[in-house]
């Protein structure tokens, strides 16, 4: 008996994958790429590894069909998702088609963006997601508005699965062209943000429904430029462009596990453990007054070219990001003194939080080089409500279970400090080491404000008094009390965080699984 043939259904099939592939069309795709910017197809192929790309859903979409069901044309979904391998490692990538409804989600596109979150976790893989777009529209004038009654009333809420997401698996998102209402939010809820400098916006809002809402006159890049989004935090980087963002996205999960039930992958080290770097011995002014360069300080420190700062622009006065000791992830704090002299602000507090439960959720050790004078003072501090920010923070670090390893560079003043030393944590110091309730300035003007206003020369006395009070910092005595673990030369740093990133292997070891939390304030 001659078997029947499924040829048409399965040209059907081809034929749908072709159209898919297409995106919005030969004419959408040239205006796109004449704004500067890559097609989702590209994006998806230049970050992931050659051909492992494997799409989910890849002809999901809309057909229309004339009396004897061939296909008459087909509109694919504008959201491309699936499965690849990203430097060897499986992710989950996904994102808009902007050539489609300016990536304004179909019914399908949509099915298949929410169901991003949901395949990360049943594969327990990282995810990458490309945003660009708005997150809804209303049909314009010729546009077909297709019904489709909307979610189930028992449809679970398309935030759970974004929050539980980033409890289990890194997740990156990269704002790569306009990103309005639902991606802009999507692009916050992530472990790692990125943004292209010239080609992407991230906004609430765009100009026309600010200026009906509002009646503000803005641009899309006055409203959500990188200037913007680098200051307030929103992003953790700005790219130059989108192949910048790729490189930035394959560094941050390069010092990640798959999820929380791993640990962070350990990689060949030729850096020597014992490594002495001479100018660290220097690096700390005897001026107490006078800056320094942190980051030259982390880098002689840790792995050569190892360290992959996070939110530089943000909450400057504080330091945060990623490096490695003998091949191992960590995760690095540092006070920068050309910021208010490392003072925390609001902002810093809030990054400091922010990083600190990052590094308990992927198992990342903590090394913190302490320079902190204590919280911000002044009008401006207090308006901002530096000390509840302050606070939270300080809650992270003492909540936080992941081993920690405090070197005291320099300052150590006031409650801000506990900010910077987490629950049983290996504390170093340094000659330069100083601590106490207040700065020597801050207490001397405290303590002996009436002595120098009836002074003959209220600033040479004030001089004279923070010299003495300076000269009684020293790290020797509560070094002789045993109030810390070693008093280092400087150039002992490395060895010493490089025996004891050793020690805390079994610490990590039982430390996978999700982290949970109380109220903070």
């Amino acid at each position: 008996m001659r078997a029947v043939s499924w040829k048409a259904e399965i040209d059907g099939i081809r034929a749908r994958r072709e159209r898919a592939a297409q995106l919005g069309g030969d004419d959408a795709v040239a205006a796109h790429h004449g704004k500067g910017r890559l097609t989702i197809r590209e994006r998806v192929e230049r970050l992931c590894d050659g051909g492992s790309f494997r799409e989910q859903g890849p002809i999901a979409g809309y057909s229309e069909l004339d009396e004897s069901g061939a296909m008459v044309s087909f509109e694919p979904a504008n959201y491309v998702l699936g499965l690849a391998q990203v430097d060897g490692r499986p992710c989950a990538v996904g994102g808009e088609d902007f050539t489609q409804r300016g990536g304004s989600p179909s019914a399908s596109g949509l099915r298949k963006s929410v169901y991003a979150e949901e395949l990360a976790l049943r594969y327990r893989v990282p995810l990458v997601r490309f945003l660009e777009g708005g997150g809804g529209s209303v049909a314009g004038p010729g546009q077909k508005r297709r019904p489709d009654g909307g979610a189930a009333v028992n449809a679970p809420p398309r935030f759970r699965s974004i929050g539980e997401v980033m409890a289990r698996v890194p997740v990156v998102s990269a704002a790569l062209g306009p990103t309005a209402g639902f991606p802009a939010a999507r692009l916050v809820a992530s472990h790692y943000a990125v943004m292209t400098r010239d080609t992407a916006q991230v906004l609430v809002g765009g100009p026309a429904l600010v200026e009906r809402a509002l009646r503000e006159s803005a641009t899309k890049e006055e409203l959500g430029g990188w200037k913007v989004h680098a200051a307030n935090g929103v992003v953790d980087a700005v790219a130059a462009d989108e192949d910048e963002a790729f490189d930035l996205i394959r560094r941050f999960l390069s010092y990640l596990p798959s999820h929380v039930d791993a640990l962070p992958p350990l990689r060949p080290c030729d850096d020597p453990a014992e490594r002495r770097e001479e100018e660290l011995a220097s690096i700390i002014p005897r001026d107490r007054r006078k800056i320094y360069d942190a980051r030259a300080l982390v880098a002689a420190v840790v792995d050569r070219d190892s360290f992959f700062e996070m939110s530089a622009r943000y909450g400057r006065s504080q330091i945060t990001g990623l490096a490695r000791l003998r091949g191992r992830p960590v995760g690095v704090l540092a006070n920068d003194t050309r910021f208010y002299a490392g003072s925390m602000t609001a902002d810093g507090a809030q990054k400091v939080r922010r990083f600190v439960d990052f590094c308990d959720t992927f198992h990342l050790p903590i090394v913190s080089f302490v320079d902190e004078p204590g919280f911000m003072i002044g009008a401006a501090a207090e308006k901002a409500g530096t000390i509840r920010y302050g606070a939270q923070a300080l809650m992270a670090v003492q909540q936080s279970t992941v081993p920690w390893a405090s070197v005291i560079v320099r300052k150590s003043y006031g409650v801000a400090a506990a900010a910077h030393y987490g629950p049983e944590g290996h504390v170093l110091a340094w000659p330069s080491a100083e601590m106490g309730a207040l700065p020597v300035e801050g207490g001397v003007a405290v303590a002996f404000r009436r002595e120098i206003e009836a002074a003959e020369d209220p600033v040479a006395r004030r001089a004279e008094l923070e010299s003495q009070l300076a000269s009684r910092t020293s790290a020797f005595p509560r070094a002789e009390a045993f109030g810390f673990h070693d008093l280092i030369d400087p150039r002992e740093t490395r060895p010493a965080l490089c025996d004891w990133v050793s020690w805390v292997k079994p610490l990590l070891e039982a430390h996978t699984g999700v982290r949970a939390y109380t109220y903070r304030p």
